[in-house]
């Protein structure tokens, strides 16, 4: 199932209610999707922050133009056997903040096109590195050629570049056979439920409050009259005031200064929207959330 239609299943459970989900898996990928519905889409941005954790399964001394056996797989002559004690060692070396250059066929843009759709016409498509965080990666099973690994990371990596990384420090070639998403942030696949199973009548059984998506944000809880202000656009003078603004991440804003993020409730703890920080110590909407 594409990410797309578990989004159109429970889009027309939710009508008249938006849907929206929070990070695309490839076709090859199965596991957890987050998704969102009405005024929280506008919390999209925030879920993708979060960490992600994936099980991926790499063949080893091979390759393929797409990085998986969705492409042509090509095997490698005489390709190094690398040990399990080889690979945890040079998967070691990938955990950190790490440069990590995109696959071709990718849905990142180039001048506006998919590369992806480049890639297919046959042309050639060379994607920038960018910076990644990578957590952690564990060996689950190595029985070459199959490599299973666990990979705790940050949002906007790639396992199949990964691996193809991997492979390459050891002086092979890798593609992904199989890639699992298990966890999104605090979003799991054992608590996660398969769309095909949802109804109009056990939807409501399924849905999280917002507060979810936003949970490692520093709280406000606001007056009455501090919250009519914040609904007109006003600020709210929070100088002197207790606040840890100490959490990532930080907004930035259209000057390029980071402020920080702050969750807005009302006097019941009912959520109201996201504010921001000034120098000056006011705070200001960045999103309001209607009532």
């Amino acid at each position: 199932m594409t990410s797309r239609r578990a989004v159109d299943l429970i889009q027309r459970l939710a009508r008249p209610a938006r849907a929206g989900h929070a990070g695309t898996l490839d076709p090859l990928a199965t596991g957890v999707l987050v998704v969102c519905l009405g005024a929280a889409t506008r919390l999209i941005e925030y879920v993708q922050r979060m960490p992600k954790r994936y099980r991926g399964t790499f063949l080893l001394g091979r390759m393929s133009p797409t990085e998986d056996i969705e492409g042509e797989v090509t095997e490698l002559p005489g390709a190094p056997i690398p040990t399990v004690e080889q690979i945890a060692a040079a998967a070691g070396r990938f955990v950190g903040r790490i440069a990590q250059r995109p696959p071709a066929f990718s849905a990142l843009k180039i001048h506006g096109r998919p590369a992806y759709k480049l890639a297919r016409q046959g042309r050639a498509v060379e994607l920038a590195p960018r910076p990644v965080e990578i957590h952690g990666i564990e060996i689950v099973e190595y029985r070459y050629p199959e490599l299973i690994v666990d990979v705790a990371c940050g949002g906007g990596t790639y396992i199949r570049s990964l691996g193809r990384d991997l492979a390459e420090s050891l002086g092979t070639a890798a593609v992904m056979s199989a890639l699992t998403r298990t966890a999104i942030g605090r979003f799991t696949i054992e608590t996660a439920v398969d769309p095909n199973e949802l109804t109009a009548d056990n939807l409501p059984r399924y849905l999280l409050p917002p507060l979810v998506a936003i949970e490692s944000l520093p709280h406000v809880q606001l007056s009455a009259d501090e919250v009519t202000h914040i609904r007109y656009g006003q600020t709210v003078d929070w100088a002197g005031r207790p606040l840890d603004v100490s959490l990532q991440p930080l907004a930035v804003s259209p000057c390029g200064e980071e402020i920080p993020e702050i969750v807005a409730l009302d006097p019941s703890g009912e959520f109201i929207g996201i504010l921001a920080l000034d120098a000056a110590g006011h705070l200001r909407t960045l999103r309001n959330m209607p009532t």
